[in-house]
């Protein structure tokens, strides 16, 4: 038995990502790939002193997390990203 504390991330070769990559339809595949994209986003505007334009690129990223999350709720609760999700 193993603590998942203790698991670490192991590289998945190209082919079986892609073997699983084709068992996922398309526009999961889409959303994944956006919520990714924008949770990174929102992790660029953190801090306490945000300019105005930042704040709206924070929200634009956060709005864009939320539609992508929406689709992957919908398919699987457990595949919704957070903004700190990944590193």
């Amino acid at each position: 038995m193993t603590a998942s504390h203790l698991l670490v991330p192991v590289p998945i070769p190209d082919r079986v990502a892609a073997l699983i990559g084709s068992c996922i339809p398309p526009h999961i595949l889409e959303a994944e790939f956006e919520a990714d994209c924008a949770a990174r986003e929102v992790r660029r505007f953190r801090g306490p002193r945000l300019g105005i334009e930042d704040q709206a690129d924070r929200e634009q990223a956060l709005s864009e997390l939320a539609r992508a999350n929406k689709i992957l709720a919908a398919h699987h609760p457990r595949l919704a990203v957070g903004p700190g999700s990944f590193s």
